[in-house]
Parts: C-alpha cells; sequence; structure tokens
C-alpha cells in the first residue's frame, strides 16, 4: 500500500471514529497532497509525498516556536498535534552514527577533496535521508566533514 493510500485509509478510519482533530490535520495532508498533483499534473510518489509531509512538519515547528514567542500557547498545543499526527507518517529517524557513517561513505564515494564538493556530497545523500535524517544538520556535518 503506498503512503497516500494509507493516508487516505486514515482519514476512512478517523471519520469513523469521530476523531476530529485527527481527520482535520489528514485532510490539510490531502489537500497538500491534491494540490501539487494538480500543479504539477502527475501522480505523486511516496518520495513527493514524504517531501511534502517533510515541509508540512517545518512549517508546524515554525509555527509553534513563534506561537510561543508570542504567548499563544492555545494555538501551539494545536499545532503540536498537527506536528505529532504528522510525524506518524514519517520513516524512522536515523541516529546520528548512522548519518555520520552515510556522510563519510558519500564523502569518498564522491572522492570530494574540499569545500567545493559540497553539492556534489549533497547530491548523494540528499535522496538517500530525506525524510530520515535532518538535513540541516547532515549538511553541517558535510561541512565538517570537508574542512577537516
Amino acid at each position: 500500500m503506498s503512503l497516500k493510500e494509507q493516508i487516505t485509509e486514515d482519514m476512512k478510519a478517523a471519520m469513523r471514529a469521530k476523531d476530529s482533530g485527527r481527520l482535520a490535520t489528514i485532510r490539510l495532508l490531502t489537500a497538500a497532497i491534491k494540490q501539487k498533483e494538480v500543479d504539477e499534473r502527475i501522480d505523486v510518489s511516496d518520495e513527493q509525498v514524504l517531501a511534502i509531509i517533510e515541509k508540512m512538519i517545518k512549517q508546524r515547528k515554525d509555527s509553534i516556536s513563534q506561537f510561543e514567542a508570542g504567548g499563544r500557547q492555545d494555538l501551539a498545543d494545536i499545532e503540536k498535534a498537527e506536528l505529532a499526527i504528522l510525524s506518524t507518517y514519517m520513516p524512522a529517524a536515523m541516529s546520528e552514527a548512522e548519518v555520520q557513517a552515510e556522510v563519510a561513505a558519500a564523502v569518498t564515494a564522491v572522492g570530494a577533496a574540499g569545500p567545493q564538493d559540497m553539492g556534489k556530497v549533497m547530491g548523494v545523500l540528499k535522496p538517500k535521508l530525506a525524510g530520515r535524517a535532518d538535513m540541516t544538520a547532515v549538511s553541517a556535518m558535510v561541512k565538517a566533514a570537508l574542512t577537516k
């Protein structure tokens, strides 16, 4: 079963259970998926769905920090609930040691000599680690590995 089909089934289950919070979040997700399909006239793959979910998770994290800074804990709690639901669709996160190993392997595979090769290394890592690791942290690890 594809990730898109799983999301649809979860939406149906939330409707049957009358879980309005979960249903609203899943509907936001399906709307974002449909928007991508309509805009680009394609059927989205699991990788594209993961990219959409990752983007929505990042938006929720930004919103939570803004709401908490503004003293709106009620809105931050809503965003945290949505974040928890969206996170269930992401694959298991990799440990820092696993990410370091992937970075080291990519640096040797590409034959990177210095910071100018960062784009090549990230190009190899992005498909492997997308959705399983924070790409900002991966970028920092690659930069550190290339500046040694």
